[in-house]
C-alpha cells in the first residue's frame, strides 16, 4: 500500500513527491483547507439555528452572535496548525 502511494504520488506531482518539504506544504494545505470546509458547514448549521432562535426570541441576539464565532474560530485553528507545520520546514 505504501509502494503504491508513493508510486501515485511519483506519477501525479513529481517534483513535491521528491522533496521532503513538499509534503509539509501538503499537509498546511490540507489543514487550512479542511480546516475552512468544516468552519463553513458549522457557520452554515449554527447560522440557521441562531436566525431561527433569533425569531423567536430577540433577545438572545447576542449569545448566538457569539455561538457563530466559536463556529468560525474552527478555521482559524487550522490555520495556525499550518502555520506551526510551516514554520518547521
Amino acid at each position: 500500500m505504501e509502494r503504491q502511494r508513493a508510486v501515485l504520488l511519483l506519477i501525479l506531482i513529481p517534483s513535491v513527491a521528491l522533496a521532503d518539504s513538499g509534503m509539509a506544504y501538503i499537509a498546511a494545505a490540507l489543514a487550512v483547507g479542511l480546516s475552512s470546509i468544516a468552519a463553513g458547514i458549522a457557520v452554515g448549521l449554527v447560522g440557521s439555528a441562531a436566525m431561527g432562535t433569533i425569531g423567536e426570541k430577540p433577545e438572545l441576539s447576542g449569545r448566538a452572535l457569539i455561538f457563530i464565532g466559536l463556529a468560525e474560530g474552527i478555521a482559524i485553528y487550522g490555520l495556525i496548525i499550518a502555520i506551526l507545520i510551516l514554520g518547521k520546514v
